[in-house]
């Protein structure tokens, strides 16, 4: 526009000094034959000199003000407002120059405002935010996000899913548009995934939403286990303990018997017994659960309770041929803690990690710090757990053994929640399991 303008002034410049030009040239006839009449000539040369210079000076002050609005507006400054001169056409211009930078000027301000909430509340969000561009590749990730893949945010910037090298992200890169789905952390964190798409520049970019439900699962469970196991613990002691009374009153009435009798009457009535009783213990196993009282706090040696209770099960693991190693890379200080349920929990532990063995195999046990974190961890050298196993750990009353009641993890989950102590399970399959609880 600029360069029109140019042309167009230079065009008006050209007509105006030709113009005057045969204005000057008669004006010198006019000297030489007719002075009268140069007067006359002169005064009109001056008045069309002056009505040229100000229509020019109008035209281009238009011209000059939109190039400044232009400039303006390329600039980015939607603060400038002009004043209205009193001529008609430029005013309008100026009213519409006005409107139009007020109206860009709170778009603006309105699009900061909401990008700078949108960016406190993604930092803030205990949810996971991950966009990709156009590549697919990560433009955008927030904390959340970055603690759930376990990498730091500025090395995820400009990398694709599988770059990352994790289950999780490979996990993550197989959701399809629209699709959601539950997918298991390391340990037992749970975390609902959710990929979908939005609007950038009229062209759509993928972004992923996570959430964390690990909490909310473990409630629900727990709700849902505690009434199941009242109602059957109600139900089946009711029925043993009625059912007992009887057996027992029956074997008054031996002594009627013949002597033949008497002792397959006996030995039935015993095995009924016997087997009732089992039931009782067996209940009172899942009863322990929901009945766990709160924790005693005492100081405690962690380090000097583990080893007495690799002591107790010495002889188990002698006759599976497990060996127990110890890496104790920094003492533990004395730890706030229930030992009756802590020796529970670490028997649960050692106990499973000698059966994922099975026979001929090493237990490792490593003690020490994690920056500010105190820890303990029980590895074994089994087979791992297949991942379809690996979501459901946790899961009450799921067992990967043939005849497991599902209730061990269940109850070393309750008491180390009860302590406030993170605790996670790692296992790949064909890959050591490790067992590890922060203090």
């Amino acid at each position: 526009m600029l360069s029109v303008a140019m042309s167009l002034r230079l065009k008006l410049l050209l007509y105006l000094i030709t113009v005057h030009l045969l204005f000057a040239g008669v004006a010198i006839y006019l000297l030489l034959q007719h002075r009268f009449w140069l007067l006359a000539v002169e005064a009109v040369f001056l008045l069309s000199l002056f009505i040229g210079l100000r229509l020019i000076k109008n035209l281009f002050g238009t011209i000059e003000l939109i190039n400044t609005g232009a400039q303006f507006i390329s600039d980015g400054d939607f603060t400038a407002r002009f004043r209205e001169v009193g001529q008609p056409e430029l005013d309008q211009l100026v009213q519409v120059y006005n409107r139009m930078v007020d109206q860009l000027r709170d778009e603006r301000t309105r699009l900061q405002e909401q990008n700078y909430f949108l960016d406190k509340v993604m930092r803030a969000s205990p949810s996971g935010i991950v966009t990709f561009d156009f590549d697919g590749r990560i433009s955008m990730t927030n904390p959340s996000a970055a603690r759930m893949l376990q990498v730091e945010n500025d090395a995820i910037i400009g990398k694709t899913l599988v770059e990352l090298h994790s289950p999780f992200a490979d996990d993550l890169n197989n959701l399809q548009i629209g699709e959601s789905r539950i997918v298991a952390l390391p340990g037992r964190r749970r975390v609902k995934c959710q990929k979908s798409q939005f609007l950038d520049r009229g062209f759509t970019r993928d972004f992923i939403l996570m959430e964390e439900l690990t909490e909310e699962l473990r409630q629900s469970e727990k709700a849902a286990y505690t009434k199941l196991i009242r109602l059957m613990s109600h139900e089946v002691n009711n029925s043993v303990g009625s059912a007992n009374s009887l057996l027992h009153s029956c074997l008054h009435y031996k002594e009627q018997l013949a002597g033949e009798d008497r002792a397959d009457f006996e030995t039935a009535l015993g095995v009924v017994i016997s087997r009732t009783d089992q039931l009782n213990r067996f209940m009172k196993s899942f009863a322990d659960v929901v009945r766990l009282p709160a924790p005693h706090l005492q100081p405690g040696d962690v380090v000097q309770l583990v080893k007495a209770i690799a002591l107790l099960m010495r002889e188990e693991f002698a006759g599976r041929e497990i060996e127990v190693k110890w890496d104790v890379q920094t003492p533990l200080d004395d730890i706030a803690m229930d030992e009756a349920q802590m020796e529970q929990v670490f028997v649960n532990i050692l106990k499973n990690a000698a059966e994922a063995i099975g026979s001929r195999g090493t237990i490792t046990i490593c003690t020490g710090n994690q920056g500010r974190k105190r820890f303990v961890t029980i590895g074994d050298s089994g087979s791992g757990i297949a991942p379809e196993a690996r979501a459901n750990l946790f899961t009450p009353f799921f067992s990967t053994k043939e005849y497991g009641q599902g209730i061990g993890l269940t109850l070393v989950q309750e008491i180390l929640d009860n302590h406030k102590f993170e605790f996670s399970l790692e296992s790949e399959e064909t890959q050591a399991t490790r067992f590890i609880i922060y203090f």
